[in-house]
């Protein structure tokens, strides 16, 4: 029979988790943003990918929004390939990367394209992050003649 002495394998086991969890805060290179748009600001990631961290490097941005049901999109100062994360699956709340416009889309309800309640783009999109907050309180901003993605302040 092995005899362990429960409350040093809880600390240990403690502090192993501790470690892991530092471990990922310092190795997550997600990135933070706010979009923000008429009375509306949302908080967003923006994940760790070359396509991202270019975006990522040209915020700020202002940009005037054109809209395709419920999405948004505008140009932005990014030249990019589809890459692994290219996808025509997103869902509410997803932002991608449209490459022959050269936009970034944030997707907030059903599009032309949609044959129920999720998104569909016009073509594949590089996936580059997600709205982390309500994206519907989007559908409240249409109309809008100015959106603005800023870095989120330490």
């Amino acid at each position: 029979m092995i005899n362990i002495n429960f409350s040093l394998f809880l600390k240990y086991n403690m502090k192993q988790k501790a470690n892991i969890e530092d471990w990922y805060k310092d190795n997550n290179m997600s990135s933070y943003i706010n979009i923000k748009i008429g009375n509306t600001s949302l908080r967003a990631e923006l994940f760790d990918t070359q396509c991202a961290r270019q975006i990522m490097e040209n915020i700020p941005i202002e940009a005037v929004p054109s809209e395709w049901g419920n999405e948004f999109y505008f140009e932005i100062p990014v030249t990019a390939q589809l890459d692994e994360t290219a996808t025509t699956k997103v869902k509410v709340g997803d932002i991608g990367f449209w490459p022959p416009g050269r936009a970034l889309a944030i997707f907030f309800g059903p599009t032309p394209m949609s044959r129920g309640d999720d998104p569909v783009p016009a073509s594949a999109v590089n996936l580059v992050g997600k709205i982390l907050d309500d994206a519907s309180h989007l559908k409240q901003e249409k109309g809008a003649s100015k959106i603005v993605l800023v870095k989120e302040s330490a």
